[in-house]
């Protein structure tokens, strides 16, 4: 995904939860439901959460300088991992806290079919969003699956955005049932049970997201199949006998760093090592495009050497 991808998915999610948030404290407002009030400031974070992974797209665009003399690419990933934290905090901390206060101390619910109605819409609104994500996401899943496209992919926006708008789903759902329970009981504790429950909801999809993105942070490896790839183009040349070891890492989800050691054969002049290098570097970049900064160091293969 290049530094623009998934800003179809992202506006979409934003806009959605921007609506749904007034309309789910409006909600909140008339009927007193805290499945409603924990669901607002769910998508008051969410809606945050699209702005600060905008920002960090932005951020990531800057030219590289003399203090960050590889770009700022990893500013996505940054602000990803701040996502996270802001759905633990804002999001999952606060729904616990009002489902488990509400369970202790119930309140009756008035209007409860304002909520019913609100809670419909928004969801008709969060799968408008869910399928955009979803049709962002599709042509790169493969064949690891949707799981796998989560915990592999070093673009962070649709992962999170997926997430984002499961968890969304998930917890309108919840909310749905809260109220509903509620309102065919009589038991307003039903509506905190679903706070509780969309609180644990989001803990654990934060609790993903900040595993994932604070890896990706900290500075991933080429996939398997693009290590692959550029170990084939460099045996690919006829001056390089073998790549003696290589190592790669991702300075942003469109940007690998390869650096490598490579053999060539005995006697070989300067002239010949460096038509090599520079053949190396252009197969890599037709294999790997995302492969910019390459580093080739020139060796011999000496006995014992794995």
């Amino acid at each position: 995904m290049s530094a623009h991808g998934g800003k179809k998915a992202i506006y979409a999610a934003l806009g959605a939860n921007a609506g749904i948030a007034v309309a789910k404290f409006g909600g909140f407002l008339i009927t007193g439901s805290s499945s409603m009030l924990a669901e607002s400031v769910h998508s008051v974070a969410d809606t945050s959460n699209q702005g600060l992974l905008l920002v960090g797209q932005k951020r990531a665009e800057k030219a590289a300088d003399d203090l960050h003399q590889f770009g700022y690419g990893r500013s996505r990933y940054f602000y990803a991992f701040v996502v996270a934290l802001v759905l633990f905090s804002l999001g999952s901390l606060f729904a616990i806290y009002e489902g488990v206060h509400k369970i202790r101390h119930p309140e009756e619910l008035t209007s409860p079919l304002v909520a019913v109605v609100i809670l419909l819409i928004a969801i008709g609104l969060e799968a408008f969003s869910f399928t955009t994500a979803v049709r962002e996401s599709r042509p790169l899943v493969g064949e690891s699956g949707w799981w796998g496209f989560i915990r592999t992919s070093r673009s962070p926006e649709l992962p999170v955005v997926l997430l984002e708008d499961t968890g969304a789903l998930v917890g309108l759902v919840l909310a749905l049932g809260g109220v509903g329970l509620t309102m065919l009981t009589g038991d307003p504790v039903w509506d905190g049970i679903g706070t509780l429950c969309i609180g644990v909801l989001l803990g654990i999809i934060a609790v993903i997201l900040i595993v994932e993105m604070q890896s990706l942070l900290i500075g991933e490896g080429a996939t398997t199949g693009e290590q692959q790839a550029i170990v084939a183009a460099l045996e690919s040349v006829d001056a390089i006998e073998n790549v003696i070891h290589i190592k790669t890492q991702y300075l942003g989800p469109d940007e690998i760093l390869v650096a490598a050691k490579i053999a060539v054969g005995p006697g070989a002049d300067i002239t010949t090592v460096a038509t090599a290098i520079d053949e190396a570097e252009a197969r890599i970049r037709a294999a790997v495009p995302a492969a910019r900064r390459i580093y080739l160091e020139p060796d011999l293969m000496r006995a014992g050497r794995a």
